[in-house]
């Protein structure tokens, strides 16, 4: 670890709470350690830190940051990332498939999708072919979850044969990760063509949870 990395870790593990981390290990299933440390109080110390350490030296000092064991130090090492986003080469993808596979859940998996692999698809769309055909194939449900939301932020811009494509090829998995993906990369597309999503849902064999979730917005309008 650099001097900026192990600074970091040694302030936030300064401030934990021992009072709030059972509750919030609890609510991650206790899959990870975490310091205690709620996201307003998170955000104001890394506001404080960074007004005397400024930003990190390189990407190796934000693995570092990652690669420590209490949950808000990936939390952090996200915020750090998505604050650079814009200026992110095109090898960064590499970057950002490893941190899916790694300490994998879905709050990390889902900024990392809907943020940092988002924005950089729109910024490399010539990415897209090679990385999201690859990860909807994948093994991994994390990756498989990343292909399904990553356009969340394209807007009129979605790629609705490949959403669909992809929905439809995941539609008979049995993960809850994977077909609360397949409703809500739906239910966000309604925003923009309501009547495609819904002919969509009513032509494929959805799972319940699926189907739930990707008609939210359209009974809604229906409703006012």
């Amino acid at each position: 670890m650099d001097t900026y990395s192990k600074d970091l870790m040694v302030f936030f593990r300064q401030h934990q709470n021992d009072e709030n981390r059972p509750a919030m290990e609890a609510y991650m299933q206790n899959k990870f350690s975490f310091l205690g440390i709620k996201a307003p109080e998170r955000n104001n110390l890394l506001k404080q830190f960074r007004l005397i350490n400024g930003e990190p030296p390189n990407l190796n000092s934000i693995q570092d940051i990652w690669d420590l064991k209490e949950r808000e130090f990936q939390y952090i090492a996200l915020t750090f990332l998505d604050r650079q986003h814009k200026k992110a080469e095109i090898e960064r993808i590499k970057l950002y498939e490893q941190l899916v596979v790694e300490k994998s859940w879905w709050d990390t998996v889902d900024t990392i999708a809907g943020r940092l692999i988002s924005f950089h698809f729109l910024k490399y769309p010539e990415l897209i072919d090679e990385y999201a055909n690859k990860w909807i194939n994948d093994h991994n449900m994390w990756l498989n979850r990343v292909a399904l939301l990553f356009q969340m932020k394209f807007k009129e811009n979605t790629d609705q044969e490949r959403l669909f494509r992809y929905c439809k090829s995941m539609s008979q998995s049995k993960e809850f990760f994977i077909q609360k993906a397949i409703g809500w990369a739906l239910r966000e597309y309604s925003h923009i063509d309501p009547i495609a999503v819904e002919f969509f849902i009513n032509q494929t064999e959805l799972s319940p949870l699926s189907r739930r979730e990707g008609l939210k917005q359209i009974e809604k309008l229906r409703k006012e």
